[in-house]
């Protein structure tokens, strides 16, 4: 057939989508994300028209389904995507293309490859339409999850050629089932890419100058349509302009390195000299920035509690406040509390504080180990009267406000202290509830928030210079036997069930 000859040149199309090789991608779920001009649908378009093209033959033929919420916005803007492309690439003599501004929507390749254009609210239509070989759902954002399940169920009928369902939306809300579904867990068998109008070197100035009219004029569109960020709807906590700039200066940058600890444990503890990093680009461990031997650090950390499933913590460079190191795990008490003794070591001996509101578990298990360096809170003992001092730190209605009240104004004045990406994402959903306080949306987490503001409250407790020369380390086997000793500085520490020397 004629088409064989086609040649289409690679300058028709945006550089990004060639660097990814996404015209020979063949993964079930191809996903396009961004904002407004960036090109995503355009390439959408290109690559069905060169399948449409490419993949031929007498006993097997294409059917591709392209789909939108609302079957009267088809004519005007997918359906004459593709006829553009058509004309410009000078293809008309191959394709068949209904004219008329009431004809049926479908193009016909004249190898019997077709294109059906259809809207979910076009019932009937969509019941009558079989053999389905690839789905491109345009504007995915204005679908529901149960409309992307079904069509995903669609996609089942035996072809010679691979099964593709191309999903291309404008990420309008961070709360949205695309995000979930796609771009919080790695999907298998998935590709995603997410573009901005930086990525369209077609994209008129004109146009360009619009979007970036957003910033000054529209906080939401800027985000959503310029950035190509997920959207915040209704008011968060956070400053959402600046987290939202953060994560689109953060976007390619990513870790110094992935992974977690390794070491020998005998006699029931940790052997120090054989804590090993292991690299793991699928690690719990993310280090932003590696210690520095004059530095002190602390860790703030959020165990798996009421609302989370996750152990969360942070490494903060206690001279800057810099976010160095995260870590962000779904395990077990004592595996978070090994890991958290091996990251201290490795910051310098870091000042731990850990969260004891659901267990005191992973604060206790450090002090077996032999961490004698974690936070202590000062409490009154409800029979004596007198003060005594704990390890760990306590999140009550108290002291919750103010770590909170904190975090917000380090968010507003100092975003670039922040570098993970995830830590990031969860201050989109923090919202204020309908009594007033302060929480993550439904569905959402936000132990990453609680663990951040833990460890800039822990700040007050380590050295605010640079280490001039190492602190003796306490042996933990000389107070094993004790019920309680005196520090340098005079307090008493007492063991009882809440991590108490």
């Amino acid at each position: 057939m004629a088409q064989a000859n086609v040649k289409i040149s690679k300058k028709v199309f945006n550089q990004i989508y060639l660097d990814r090789d996404l015209l020979n991608n063949k993964d079930r779920y191809l996903v396009l994300m961004g904002g407004g001009g960036s090109g995503k649908s355009v390439f959408a378009a290109q690559k069905i028209l060169i399948r449409m093209m490419k993949e031929s033959h007498p006993n097997h033929k294409h059917r591709f389904l392209v789909l939108r919420k609302v079957k009267d916005t088809l004519r005007g803007s997918v359906f004459e995507q593709f006829k553009s492309l058509i004309s410009k690439w000078n293809l008309s003599t191959l394709f068949h293309v209904p004219k008329g501004r009431t004809s049926e929507l479908y193009i016909k390749c004249k190898n019997g490859n077709e294109i059906i254009f259809a809207g979910l609210d076009d019932v009937e239509k969509l019941k009558s339409i079989v053999g389905v070989t690839g789905i491109w759902l345009e504007e995915a954002s204005e679908m529901d999850v149960e409309d992307y399940r079904q069509l995903d169920i669609r996609l089942r009928d035996k072809t010679i050629w691979y099964k593709q369902m191309i999903i291309s939306f404008n990420p309008i809300s961070v709360t949205h089932w695309l995000k979930s579904e796609f771009f919080d867990k790695k999907k298998a068998n998935c590709t995603t890419l997410r573009t901005t109008y930086k990525d369209n070197k077609f994209l008129e100035q004109e146009q360009i100058d619009v979007l970036e009219g957003f910033k000054e004029t529209d906080p939401y569109y800027y985000m959503v349509y310029a950035l190509g960020e997920w959207g915040v709807i209704g008011k968060t906590i956070f400053d959402a302009q600046k987290v939202t700039e953060r994560i689109a200066y953060l976007r390619n940058r990513k870790p110094v390195k992935q992974g977690f600890f390794i070491f020998d444990y005998e006699n029931e503890k940790i052997v120090d000299k054989t804590i090993k990093w292991i690299d793991d680009e699928e690690g719990y461990i993310k280090i932003y920035q590696e210690p520095n031997k004059s530095t002190p650090y602390v860790f703030g950390g959020d165990t798996a509690g009421d609302g989370s499933d996750n152990f969360a913590g942070h490494v903060l460079n206690n001279l800057t406040g810099s976010q160095d190191a995260v870590i962000h795990h779904q395990t077990d008490e004592d595996l978070f509390a090994r890991q958290v003794y091996c990251l201290g070591k490795y910051y310098n001996e870091a000042l731990l504080s850990i969260e004891v509101n659901f267990s005191t578990y992973p604060v206790k298990e450090l002090q077996r180990l032999g961490y004698w360096r974690q936070y202590k809170r000062e409490t009154i003992d409800e029979i004596s009267k007198k003060k005594q001092h704990k390890f760990g730190f306590r999140t009550d209605r108290m002291s919750r406000p103010v770590i909170i009240a904190e975090l917000v104004k380090i968010v507003r004045e100092s975003v670039d202290l922040i570098n993970d990406i995830e830590t990031l994402n969860e201050m989109l959903t923090f919202v204020r509830n309908e009594n007033g306080k302060p929480e993550a949306q439904e569905g959402k987490h936000d132990d990453l928030i609680i663990s951040l503001a833990i460890a800039h409250k822990a700040r007050e407790q380590q050295l605010l210079e640079p280490i001039k020369e190492e602190k003796p380390v306490k042996n933990p086997n000389e107070y094993d036997h004790y019920s309680h000793w005196e520090d340098e500085t005079g307090l008493e520490y007492h063991e009882d069930g809440e991590g108490y020397l």
